[in-house]
């Protein structure tokens, strides 16, 4: 039994301090950003701490210094004031009509009133939430601190219903709009989201809102860093060691692995998915909790409106800031909503040609999202898919090529034809695009297997999968010749890296035939260039 109790199951600061429950402080963020701001902007993916820190700016707002004690912020504040606090999470308005969005919003503002009073004569949202903070003002005597949590939660699904989202932005805007001009009456105003602000273009007097989405001081508001990883939470990390029967060290790389690599800003600290990595620790055990919690619907719709894009594309891209931190509703690339959405995140950054390179995070992200492009795109199940990956993999711990390629062979047969039209195929990109993408699901799948890499950028092989006792280096052509992928192999070193590994090194050229639609020939040499096997099939 752990002897540690993980909030694995809760956001509220005040459960978790109370119950003893894990908590990695970030107190010390919080006062500076109060210290310095009265309105503040924090974007960032789901489930990656946004409602666990608004509760925090709550507690504290409350003057509830009980439940600091311990914490960074015990040493900054002197005071310890009550405000009145007004919390809206705004998610509890997703998927739901305008009409039905503005009755629940209504009721959350209604259960303020209770504690400071209404005119019934103010009728909208943004009349009442006016009252509402003027009322608790002079109620309390002190400014009112607004935490709005998940601003753009109510518009996230209605990106491509123009009707339905016009009217969720008049209303919305009619709320929002007091936060500006009641400044007078605010303490405090913090509020969060996936996408930025202007994306819903429903703040758009608020100019001072100060977007704190991409400053390196806050790159570890939300999510657990390297340091604390190291510091803060390594009993944990040793308990799952030893849990797992495995190294520390060895514990740590699984955890990197799969639950790290987001970074925020140009010079972001390393930081780890905060659901996926207390849930592995609570656990012992390591599964791609973030996707199992839900893809997101609103992605996969808006996926739909870039047919000519694949995702997994962008995995390496290089681009300026305007070109994938703009409004994702104005965007010509799904890259804006996959960054924002935590599918992609910035790897590194070129001050001199001042340019950003994206990447996935980590593996867990990577593979959920191949998960999702299969089913979406190929429509297949799991278990046809599945099996395929099983039996590729026992065949290649094996040491049998063969099998493997031939197993990949049948899968690719029964793949349903309308996939990809026929006028999409007779355009001969579509058809390197559509097998680039078929093959990088394959083996990107087949990692959680064996070890495999597959190509994101130039330079690489398409393919390198290592066992045991073997290493592979696969080159694949689209109505090309085996001779030009295994000389393409060799021309640009791509079996170099491995030679000196010990293992068995094997290259493979692999084509496909877009006529009959499947592997159509391949061959394996040695390091020598010496044919190991080869098949044609006619």
């Amino acid at each position: 039994m752990s002897r540690f109790k993980y909030p694995v199951d809760t956001d509220q600061f005040q459960r978790i301090r109370e119950d003893g429950k894990v908590y990695v402080d970030k107190t010390g963020m919080m006062y500076s950003l109060v210290s310095k701001y009265q309105y503040v902007f924090l974007a960032r993916p789901r489930r990656f701490g946004k409602s666990l820190l608004c509760n925090t700016f709550k507690a504290y707002f409350q003057g509830q210094k009980e439940l600091f004690e311990g914490l960074k912020v015990m040493d900054l504040e002197k005071e310890w004031k009550t405000y009145p606090v007004l919390h809206f999470t705004m998610s509890g308005l997703k998927n739901l009509k305008v009409s039905e969005a503005k009755t629940k919003l209504g009721n959350f503002i209604a259960d303020y009133e209770r504690l400071y009073g209404r005119n019934t004569e103010e009728e909208t949202p943004g009349a009442r939430f006016r009252g509402l903070i003027h009322r608790a003002c002079e109620k309390t005597g002190e400014r009112v601190v607004v935490i709005l949590d998940e601003y753009d939660a109510p518009v996230m699904r209605l990106l491509y219903d123009t009707k339905q989202l016009e009217e969720m932005r008049m209303m919305l805007r009619e709320f929002y709009q007091v936060l500006k001009d009641e400044g007078a009456y605010l303490k405090f105003v913090f509020i969060t989201g996936v996408t930025k602000f202007s994306q819903m273009s429903i703040f758009s007097e608020l100019n001072n809102l100060k977007q704190v989405s991409m400053f390196d001081e806050y790159s570890g508001l939300c999510g657990i860093t390297q340091e604390e990883l190291n510091t803060i939470l390594r009993p944990c990390v040793e308990e799952y060691a030893e849990a797992l029967g495995i190294s520390v060290d060895d514990a740590y790389a699984v955890l990197k692995k799969n639950y790290d690599g987001y970074h925020f800003s140009e010079n972001s600290q390393d930081v780890y998915a905060p659901y996926s990595l207390l849930n592995a620790l609570n656990d012992k055990a390591t599964r791609h909790y973030w996707f199992e919690s839900g893809t997101s619907a609103s992605l996969i719709e808006h996926l739909k409106h870039f047919p000519n894009f694949n995702p997994l594309d962008f995995d390496g891209v290089e681009l300026s800031l305007e070109e994938f931190n703009v409004p994702c509703e104005n965007a010509s690339t799904p890259v804006p909503m996959l960054y924002q959405s935590g599918y992609l995140t910035i790897s590194s950054y070129d001050k001199l040609l001042d340019s950003y390179t994206l990447h996935f995070p980590n593996y867990e992200v990577r593979q959920g999202m191949i998960y999702s492009l299969t089913n979406y795109l190929m429509d297949i199940s799991d278990w046809d898919r599945n099996a395929t990956i099983l039996e590729m993999a026992r065949a290649l711990v094996k040491g049998d090529l063969p099998s493997a390629l031939t197993e990949l062979r049948s899968y690719i047969a029964s793949l349903p034809y309308d996939i990809i039209t026929r006028k999409e195929w007779m355009a001969k990109k579509k058809k390197e695009a559509f097998y680039k993408l078929l093959m990088y699901v394959v083996f990107s799948l087949l990692n959680s297997k064996v070890d495999t890499e597959v190509k994101s950028v130039l330079g690489r092989a398409d393919v390198v999968i290592k066992t045991k006792n073997d290493i592979y280096v696969l080159e694949l052509k689209v109505d090309d010749t085996v001779d030009n992928a295994l000389a393409q192999i060799d021309s640009k070193g791509y079996a170099i890296p491995y030679e000196a590994d010990g293992r068995q090194l094997t290259k493979c050229g692999v084509t496909i035939s877009s006529e009959a639609r499947n592997i159509v020939h391949w061959r394996a040499v040695d390091n020598e260039g010496k044919v190991i096997d080869e098949q044609k099939y006619e």
